[in-house]
């Protein structure tokens, strides 16, 4: 379960880091997480559900993960990039060229602004936070009482 929760702070990590740097509706982000990948959000949450399927360590989580993956996560990116695309054409197109969509780039593709611990209220990325410690504290009470 330690694995499992190392990962889980890794995702938690980046998905911190991006509401931290997003302004949404009003610019393209390009900073911070963004500038390494496209949706550092849904990256972050794939990245803890992985930690969370390790933890359980049942093919089960693993399988409902990648599920939700393809049939939730993928056409909610697709129609994310439809509006980016439009709202911001000219930048988004340069952008996506040169970032990937979930995985990283190695190398910054900008610099720019800074974290802001207010953004990071504002957009309610401490839920991600409550969440995850409760699916935590379940899988606890799982690998305890389950066994």
């Amino acid at each position: 379960m330690l694995i499992g929760s190392v990962i889980i702070v890794v995702g938690l990590a980046i998905r911190a880091a991006a509401a931290g740097h997003v302004v949404k509706d009003r610019e393209l982000t390009i900073t911070g997480p963004y500038a390494y990948t496209r949706h550092p959000l849904y990256s972050g949450s794939i990245i803890m559900a992985t930690g969370f399927a390790v933890a359980a360590r049942s093919v089960w989580v693993v399988l409902a993960m990648v599920v939700i993956l393809f049939a939730i996560y993928l056409p909610v990116i697709r129609l994310e990039e439809y509006y980016l695309r439009g709202a911001y054409r000219e930048r988004f197109d340069e952008y996506a060229q040169q970032v990937p969509m979930l995985l990283f780039r190695l190398t910054s593709f900008r610099r720019g602004a800074s974290f802001s611990a207010e953004r990071y209220w504002s957009n309610r990325e401490y839920n991600a936070l409550i969440g995850a410690a409760l699916l935590m504290a379940a899988l606890a009470v799982k690998a305890r009482f389950w066994h």
